[in-house]
């Protein structure tokens, strides 16, 4: 199971948690596998070549030429059918311009697949919004043509949003599927994107049992006045995007 890391230290005389922890609380200490996990995977972030991110923090992987942008990450301890220890890694939103890294697990739904509804249906709409922009330099901006197209956008706009919601189809334990149209009733744009439905995702695809589960933050903080960030430390789940999502999946 490719995505599936195993521990490289002795685990054997570490007791497994009884239950999954809360992913929206974070505790005051983390669990002793969870603590391995996290450390793993932050060595990982330090020393890996395989893809260029400029978290902001000077490691000699890091393009210094982007702009630095911290992420968050998760990890979550899973144990397989055959009683064999390991974690999963997975990140928020995209990394390095992508979804898919060898380390982390994949995406709920990959929107960045050349052969997707969604790519075809956001190069219509480019063909919409310049058609827009050439009425509008030729100066007609008040013909029966543009406002036509704006109406055509929009209804395109809104059509390609349901269809997301659609594709992004969250497992539970019990192997029951739910979409973010059954979960809320207006779904927050970007629901699935986070690290911790992309690891329960991929844990009940593969028949593993859940243990554990963080998230923490890597790099400098997003620049913005209503989000803190600090480097290496421990967050909850969102609450706006992953409550729903989660309560599905952990129900």
């Amino acid at each position: 199971m490719k995505k599936l890391i195993p521990f490289d230290t002795d685990t054997r005389n570490i007791p497994l948690p009884t239950q999954l922890n809360d992913p929206f609380t974070v505790p005051d200490e983390q669990h002793a596998l969870v603590a391995r996990a996290v450390q793993k995977l932050q060595h990982h972030l330090a020393t890996q070549t395989e893809w260029q991110h400029n978290f902001g923090l000077g490691h000699e992987n890091e393009d210094s030429s982007l702009k630095p942008i911290g992420k968050m990450f998760g990890v979550l301890v899973v144990q397989t059918a055959a009683q064999e220890l390991g974690f999963l890694a997975a990140f928020s939103g995209k990394l390095a311009g992508g979804n898919h890294h060898s380390y982390f697990v994949p995406p709920v739904f990959d929107s960045l697949s050349e052969d997707t509804f969604l790519n075809r249906g956001m190069r219509a709409l480019k063909t919409i919004n310049d058609e827009i922009k050439q009425l509008e330099l030729a100066g007609c901006k008040a013909t029966h043509q543009l406002m036509m197209l704006k109406e055509k956008r929009k209804a395109h706009s809104q059509g390609l949003q349901s269809q997301l919601f659609d594709a992004y189809r969250f497992l539970n334990a019990a192997g029951e599927h739910r979409t973010p149209k059954d979960l809320f009733t207006t779904p927050p744009a970007g629901a699935g994107e986070c690290a911790a439905p992309k690891l329960l995702q991929y844990a009940y695809q593969q028949h593993l049992t859940p243990l554990a589960i963080a998230e923490f933050w890597w790099g400098v903080p997003p620049n913005t006045a209503i989000s803190t960030r600090s480097h290496e430390a421990y967050y909850p789940a969102c609450d706006d995007k992953c409550r729903g999502v989660l309560g599905w999946m952990l129900n």
